[in-house]
């Protein structure tokens, strides 16, 4: 009974619940606020700052997902003088800066800076990307300051503000809302990899690819700036270093935060190596181009299905589930040799790999007892996490080294995240000893 009671508590509007606290804090005498006493769940300006939201995450996120396109053109064709290990740090400093970035933009929309940093991480996703196609073949350091560190930081400032800010105009449909808009990365993997692809390895070339590419993210971006609106100014947050001191103290989201971040280390090798790895085994190199994708596509059908599926199975359990599924289906990857293992590992490890994401906010939430708290709390959880995805590319690269061993990199990956999966157990015993 306990147990069962416990799984209702955990399921109830998981994902509005985590952002919730960042995009309607209101402050009932302030003159700035509105005047309606709740969101008002619809209407045409909240539809529109929900279709900019999607818009944020498809250039955002989606374009991070897409980077395993790059690590196989960069690695094969356009820094041949630099070895795996080290062109994957582009990709990994990409994503720990948008997850980490999550501790100070969300402080700041807390704020009310909601639009400063939409307007201002746009234009620097834009410029950056702009600036990365005058980059020369061989230029290893002009390429990561521009796509590793000024698009890590543009991706970083809008990713939090752009889905906190749809709980200010949805209540009883933000869970809904909140996983299309959530969607949106993973079918931007989805376009920008099958776009990449074509672009880079064709006829047009990496100048003219990339400057195409950028121009779509800006032109996409835009339209996300003008459409998206608040509804009142929030206001700010406890005390961060209060905070901080408390959740020091309880060993359960101590766990969850170690048994995350160790998950993360190896979580993202096959974003990275997928692609490159079939090619290198001969694999038909245009069927290759579609891997990232067909992964991406998985990725969003996981999404969309986690939050039903933990309906019945309670969200640490399929929590642990997913992270177990994404190292088995790694260390699969050792025997990776033909196109329809390639295609199996890229649906198989696409969905358990986006289940695995849509779970970490409700994961927090269920780990915060007063949600005063829980914008620092996520911000506290997802910049530990973000070095475990900053080392994750690296440290796989560096094992495969330039001879492509294979077997070492898909072994370590795979290990150090089941080695995350069982810390996330130990986790789940100690709350169920404690209820």
């Amino acid at each position: 009974m306990a147990q069962d009671e416990f799984r209702n508590e955990v399921m109830t509007d998981e994902k509005s619940d985590v952002l919730e606290e960042l995009g309607r804090r209101q402050s009932s005498d302030s003159p700035t606020l509105c005047s309606e006493s709740g969101p008002p769940d619809g209407g045409r300006q909240a539809w529109a700052t929900a279709f900019g939201s999607f818009l944020i995450q498809f250039c955002g996120y989606g374009y991070l997902n897409s980077f395993g396109v790059y690590q196989d053109f960069y690695t094969r064709i356009y820094l041949t003088n630099q070895p795996p290990s080290t062109i994957s740090w582009i990709g990994a400093l990409g994503f720990f800066l948008t997850a980490s970035g999550t501790l100070i933009s969300g402080r700041l929309y807390d704020r009310g800076w909601f639009y400063h940093l939409v307007i201002v991480g746009s234009l620097l996703q834009s410029l950056s990307l702009f600036a990365l196609s005058f980059a020369k073949p061989g230029q290893f350091y002009m390429i990561f300051v521009f796509q590793g560190v000024l698009t890590g930081l543009g991706v970083g400032l809008t990713f939090g503000p752009s889905m906190a800010v749809i709980s200010q105009h949805f209540s009883k449909r933000r869970t809904l809302v909140m996983t299309v808009v959530a969607a949106g990365s993973p079918l931007g993997g989805i376009n920008h990899s099958i776009m990449l692809n074509h672009l880079l390895n064709g006829t047009v070339g990496f100048a003219g690819g990339v400057r195409a590419s950028a121009g779509l993210v800006s032109a996409l971006l835009l339209i996300a700036c003008l459409s998206m609106r608040t509804r009142a100014l929030p206001t700010p947050t406890i005390s961060f270093s209060k905070v901080a001191r408390k959740c020091s103290r309880e060993v359960p989201f101590i766990l969850m935060t170690v048994g995350t971040t160790l998950s993360q280390i190896g979580f993202f090798f096959p974003t990275y190596y997928l692609q490159l790895d079939s090619i290198k085994h001969g694999i038909d190199v245009q069927f290759s181009f579609y891997l990232i994708a067909i992964l991406n596509a998985a990725s969003a059908v996981g999404r969309c299905t986690a939050g039903i599926i933990a309906r019945y199975t309670g969200l640490l359990n399929l929590t642990i589930a997913s992270v177990t599924a994404c190292s088995v289906i790694i260390l699969s990857m050792i025997a990776l040799n033909n196109i329809f293992g390639a295609v199996a590992i890229g649906v198989a490890y696409g969905y358990v790999a986006g289940t695995y994401i849509s779970l970490l906010i409700p994961l927090v939430a269920i780990l915060t007892p007063d949600l005063s708290e829980l914008g620092a709390r996520m911000g506290i959880c997802f910049t530990f996490t973000a070095f475990g995805a900053l080392l994750s590319g690296p440290v796989a690269g560096a094992l495969l080294s330039s001879q492509y061993r294979w077997l070492i990199s898909s072994l370590f990956s795979g290990i150090i995240c089941l080695v995350g999966s069982l810390v996330l157990v130990v986790m789940r015993l100690i709350m169920h000893g404690e209820r």
